[in-house]
C-alpha cells in the first residue's frame, strides 16, 4: 500500500512528469473546474494539483506493448457489489464462476478504491488511476438544489486515458453495455449507462445522446421486450442479450459489461438476503451465457475472459445528516420544505454512501468544522485533505469523513434528527438503503475480487491480494497495449503466461 500511497502523491504533486518520454504534459489549472473556487482552501496542495492532473497523451497512444503475445480478444464482465465473501462463502450459488476459477486464476482479495462507489472504481478499473487523477471522484456532482443531481456519466469528466481509447487508437473494435462514465465516447458499440433526470427527457433522448444511436435502436428492437424501464433483473437481461448479440455477431476486440442485478438487490433487501443470493445466482447463468456466445461465435479459444466486481456493501440501520449540522451554523441555506439547500453554502457535505466528502470555502475555521463533525453520531474517522489525497480521494475536499458500519450519509437538510434509523417502509426510495457501499477499502471483510481465464492466463493459479488499479494494466499487457502515461496500478504478472 505504501509504493501506491506513495505514486498517488507523485502524480497529485508532479513530481512524476519530468521522467516521461512522449509524453505531453498539459499544465491545465482548470482541471479544478466543477465545484465554485474553493480559493484558499488547500493552500499549496491545491495549487500544486492543478498542475499535475492534466497529464493528457500525444500520438505514441496507439503504440502497442512489449508483449509478444498473440493478440487475443477480451472480455470484462462487471457484478456490480461482487465481493470475496461471495465467491469464498457462496461456491455453492455460482457453479459457472466455480469452472471459471479452476480453469483460470483467482485474484481473491482486490483492495478498491477511496470511495468504494461504483462510478470512480469503473473508472480505476479502466484507467489505473485513482480518483484523485482521473477526476471521477464520486457517482453523482455536487448540485445542491437538485434532489437527483446528475451523475459522472459522460468519458469527457474522466481526466485520465481509459483503456477503451488506448484500444481504439491502435485499430481495435470495442463495445461497452452499461460501463459506467462511457457516455458520448467513441467506443465502437456503446450502450451507455444514462438515466433522464430532467422533466423536459426521457430515457430515449437521453441515451440515444450518450450511445451509439444506430446500435442502441437495432439492440433495443431485438431485445427491448425484455425491459422494465431501468428496473433490475429485466435491465440485466437485456443488456446479457445485447452482449450476447454483439460477442456472435460483431466480435469485438474488447467487451465491457456491466451487470447491476445484485448491486441492486443488495441495496434494497440486505448484503446476504435471499433476493441478493438469488440474483448472485442469476449473474453466475449471465456469465455462461456470455462465455457460450463466444463458443457460438468460434472465438472463444481466442479470448480471455474476466469477471470482477467494483466492490462489497455493508448492512445499515442509520443516516446521518451532516448538512443539518452545517445549516445550525449558519454555513448552508435550506430550501424550505425541501431536503436541498441554496448553492451559497460555505461548508456542505457530499454523499458517497459509506463516507462523505466535506467541502469548505471561503474563511471558516476548519477546526471548527473538524470539532462538529467529529461529535456526530456514528463517524467513524476523519481524514483531512491532505489524507484524503495521499488515498486518492478528491483533493478539493476539505474533510473525507467515514461512517461506521451500519451507518451511511445522504446530503439532506430539513430532517427530524441529524441521525435517523431507516423506515422499513422508505426501502426503495432515494437513499433509503438496506445495505450501501462507499466505504474505505480497508474496512474488515470489504474486499472485491477477480476471476481471470483464458488463453493468456496461467491455469491453476492463486493471487492473495492485488489493488483494483492493477485490473486496467493487465487488462493492457493481455491485449498487447500500453497506456500513455504510467499508471498506479501493475499488471499482474503471477495469472499471465510468458
Amino acid at each position: 500500500m505504501r509504493a501506491q500511497t506513495e505514486f498517488i502523491e507523485g502524480m497529485i504533486l508532479g513530481r512524476l512528469v519530468a521522467p516521461f518520454n512522449d509524453v505531453l504534459v498539459v499544465f491545465q489549472p482548470t482541471v479544478l473546474g466543477g465545484l465554485p473556487a474553493l480559493g484558499k482552501s488547500h493552500g499549496p496542495l491545491q495549487k500544486n494539483f492543478s498542475f499535475s492532473a492534466g497529464l493528457f497523451y500525444n500520438g505514441l497512444i496507439a503504440e502497442k506493448g512489449s508483449s509478444n503475445m498473440t493478440q487475443h480478444k477480451l472480455v470484462v464482465i462487471s457484478l456490480d457489489s461482487m465481493g470475496f465473501r461471495d465467491l469464498n462463502e457462496l461456491r455453492e450459488l455460482t457453479p459457472n464462476l466455480a469452472a471459471l476459477i479452476d480453469q483460470g486464476a483467482w485474484v481473491k482479495r482486490v483492495q478498491g478504491i477511496f470511495p468504494t462507489l461504483t462510478y470512480p472504481s469503473h473508472t480505476s478499473i479502466i484507467t489505473g488511476q485513482y480518483p484523485a487523477v482521473h477526476g471521477i471522484i464520486n457517482n453523482t456532482k455536487l448540485q445542491p438544489r437538485r434532489q437527483s443531481p446528475d451523475w459522472y456519466w459522460y468519458r469527457k469528466d474522466i481526466k485520465s486515458v481509459p483503456l477503451y481509447d488506448v484500444a481504439r487508437q491502435a485499430g481495435l473494435t470495442t463495445a461497452a453495455f452499461l460501463w459506467p462514465v462511457t457516455a458520448g465516447s467513441k467506443i465502437d458499440y456503446n450502450l451507455a449507462e444514462i438515466f433522464p433526470n430532467r422533466i423536459w427527457t426521457n430515457q430515449v433522448l437521453v441515451s440515444l445522446k450518450a450511445s451509439s444511436p444506430w446500435f442502441l435502436f437495432q439492440m433495443n428492437h431485438r431485445y427491448g421486450k425484455l425491459r422494465r424501464g431501468i428496473k433490475q433483473p429485466w435491465l440485466d437481461d437485456f443488456i446479457t442479450a445485447c452482449a450476447v448479440d454483439t460477442l456472435k455477431n460483431k466480435q469485438p476486440d474488447l467487451t465491457l459489461i456491466h451487470l447491476v442485478d445484485m448491486d441492486s438487490m443488495r441495496h434494497r433487501y440486505g448484503v446476504r438476503s435471499a433476493e441478493a443470493k438469488a440474483a448472485l445466482q442469476r449473474l453466475d447463468g449471465r456469465v455462461a451465457r456470455l462465455i457460450r456466445a463466444t463458443k457460438d461465435a468460434g472465438t472463444f479459444a481466442d479470448t480471455n475472459f474476466v469477471v470482477l466486481g467494483d466492490h462489497y456493501q455493508i448492512n445499515v440501520q442509520k443516516m446521518i445528516h451532516l448538512n443539518m449540522l452545517f445549516a445550525k451554523q449558519g454555513w448552508l441555506s435550506p430550501v424550505a420544505g425541501e431536503t436541498t439547500y441554496r448553492n451559497n453554502w460555505r461548508v456542505t457535505a457530499k454523499t458517497c454512501d459509506g463516507e462523505t466528502y466535506v467541502y469548505v470555502r471561503g474563511d471558516v475555521d476548519r477546526g471548527a468544522v473538524k470539532q462538529i463533525i467529529a461529535r456526530a453520531e456514528g463517524v467513524e474517522r476523519i481524514y483531512d485533505g491532505a489524507e484524503a489525497v495521499k488515498r486518492g480521494a478528491d483533493p478539493r475536499c476539505a474533510f473525507l469523513v467515514e461512517a461506521k458500519p451500519g451507518y451511511y450519509f445522504t446530503d439532506e437538510v430539513n430532517r427530524p434528527a441529524v441521525v435517523e434509523t431507516v423506515d422499513p417502509a422508505s426501502l426503495g426510495m432515494p437513499d433509503r438503503y438496506r445495505g450501501v457501499h462507499g466505504y474505505g477499502p480497508d474496512q474488515a471483510n470489504y474486499y472485491t475480487t477477480a476471476i481471470f481465464a483464458g488463453p493468456d492466463i496461467k491455469p491453476g493459479v492463486t493471487v492473495e491480494g492485488a489493488h483494483l488499479v492493477d485490473e486496467g494494466p493487465t487488462f493492457a499487457q493481455l491485449l498487447g497495449l500500453q497506456y500513455p502515461v504510467p499508471t498506479a496500478g501493475q499488471a499482474i504478472q503471477e495469472i499471465i503466461r510468458k
